[in-house]
């Protein structure tokens, strides 16, 4: 979509579709309220009303669109009022929308305008890569945004730019877990973590099944070896260490395929397990906006991608593994693999010495429990780098629940037979055991947990801008909190 932001107001969007927010129960401008009953508009959170002025303005169609009680408006309601207004244009065949920013008192201009992008690109946002027989809806889509602002300045252009970067990294995140998974294979994510890196000047490693062996990881080969896809761990590198310059680790749980292994899953739903690679998904889309941000950062991305299937070489409850950190693990459960990838992961970045480790992953059905599909589950061993992802969470409305890991949870994963045990020996607290599984293997570095099992998907409605599938978590709040980190 191409963004242009254009000095004006609504009384001179020339746009065949213009879009006006609306705060609740404030006075609508003249010329609009002319078209409309006052009681049938009122300017309520998700109320729309499509007008036809019909000359008197010179937009053809002007769309209202409540944002609510002023002094309650987040950027996250005008992120959702522009998705709103981007399907509806969407759904009429239009492809060009004026946007008229509205003032307020406390929300910067500049942060509107990165919000409304951001909300436009997410709501344009669709999976239609193996439609034949598209619709004209499907086949339809917006192709400029013109947001109408008081006074134009090179600020405001690069809020509209970096929002734009940030919702194309999620687009990019969301493809990838909408992927099936017969064409998105371990191996094929490698190919695409080495094409994002051709992009933006990063260098990428991806080690096959032989340099895996080699070099011990033992957790991801045990996962990986029940599929005929061989596993790949994937290394990209933005940006140098420097004294000055913070390193920080990005580390995805990147299961193309999960059936359970032994412990296998019931079948209903078990398509959606395509989407168990969503944290690795997650840091894809987050290391293409960091490229194309530019940002001054030492930035790792680590990513453990396997299959974990069922056949005669699969790994099986009661095997004993040693991972790339030498500790051993007992296996109780193989369903509970993605802790397995992740410990090897995790244990690889320390080598980077790193200011702070982020890992995401849809790690746990206990989280989707405790927490629903409106919450990140946040866990770690630093406050600071917490109360990080605290304030990202809130900047860009993919919010993050901080639970506790005490002693009495690690307590819960010690093996009688191996240094620790992959469960812990029953439902009670399941997140924050699988939280504590995987604190035993960052060394005592700053570390952040992010079990996104119960956001990394969602149905048709559930926010304006997001679509049935993926959702593409985690990559606007990584990045916000990697800008933050360069602005502090």
């Amino acid at each position: 979509m191409h963004i242009i932001l254009r000095e004006g107001n609504l009384f001179q969007a020339t746009a065949p579709f213009a879009v006006l927010g609306v705060w609740q129960d404030e006075p609508l401008p003249t010329d609009v309220a002319a078209f409309i009953e006052t009681e049938d508009f009122q300017g309520k959170s998700g109320q729309t009303a499509l007008l036809y002025p019909r000359g008197t303005l010179p937009a053809r169609r002007l769309l209202l669109i409540g944002l609510g009680e002023r002094d309650k408006t987040t950027l996250d309601t005008m992120r959702r009022a522009a998705a709103r207004a981007i399907r509806r244009a969407i759904e009429m065949r239009v492809e060009q929308v004026a946007f008229s920013l509205a003032s307020h008192t406390t929300l910067a201009p500049v942060e509107m305008v990165q919000a409304i992008v951001e909300g436009a690109e997410l709501g344009h946002y669709r999976y239609l890569d193996h439609k034949t027989d598209l619709s004209p809806e499907q086949r339809h889509g917006v192709h400029e945004l013109v947001i109408l602002v008081r006074e134009s300045n090179a600020t405001l252009e690069q809020a509209a730019a970096t929002g734009q970067v940030i919702a194309c990294g999620a687009g990019r995140a969301r493809t990838l877990a909408n992927m099936p998974p017969n064409l998105l294979t371990p191996a094929r994510m490698g190919e695409i973590a080495q094409e994002i890196g051709q992009q933006h000047r990063m260098n990428v490693r991806v080690l096959g099944p032989d340099e895996l062996q080699a070099q011990g990881f033992g957790g991801l080969l045990a996962v990986g070896m029940g599929s005929e896809q061989s596993p790949r761990f994937i290394i990209m590198e933005h940006g140098q260490a420097g004294p000055n310059t913070p390193t920080v680790c990005l580390v995805g749980k990147g299961i193309t395929f999960d059936t359970g292994g032994i412990s296998i899953k019931p079948a209903d739903s078990m398509d959606n397990m395509k989407m168990d690679m969503g944290g690795a998904a997650a840091v894809l889309g987050a290391m293409q906006a960091v490229g194309e941000l530019k940002l001054p950062l030492h930035i790792v991305a680590l990513i453990s991608a396997a299959e974990n299937m069922l056949s005669g070489r699969a790994f099986r409850p009661g095997d004993v593994i040693t991972t790339l950190s030498g500790k051993t693990i007992e296996v109780l459960n193989t369903d509970a693999e993605g802790r397995i990838v992740l410990a090897d992961a995790l244990y690889y970045a320390q080598r980077y010495k790193p200011t702070a480790i982020i890992d995401l992953a849809t790690l746990t059905g206990a989280m989707m429990i405790a927490l629903g599909p409106h919450a990140i589950g946040l866990m770690g061993n630093n406050q600071a780098l917490a109360q990080r992802l605290i304030a990202a969470g809130q900047h860009t409305a993919e919010r993050v629940w901080q639970l506790p890991l005490w002693d009495e949870y690690r307590d819960m994963v010690k093996s009688g037979i191996a240094d620790i045990r992959n469960t812990g020996g029953g439902r009670a607290g399941g997140a924050i055991t699988a939280a504590a599984f995987l604190d035993a293997f960052v060394g005592g570095y700053p570390w952040a947990h992010l079990d996104i099992a119960g956001t990394a998907w969602a149905d048709e409605g559930s926010r304006e801008y997001y679509s049935r599938g993926a959702t593409g978590i985690g990559v606007r709040l990584l990045v916000q909190v990697l800008r933050a980190w360069h602005e502090a």
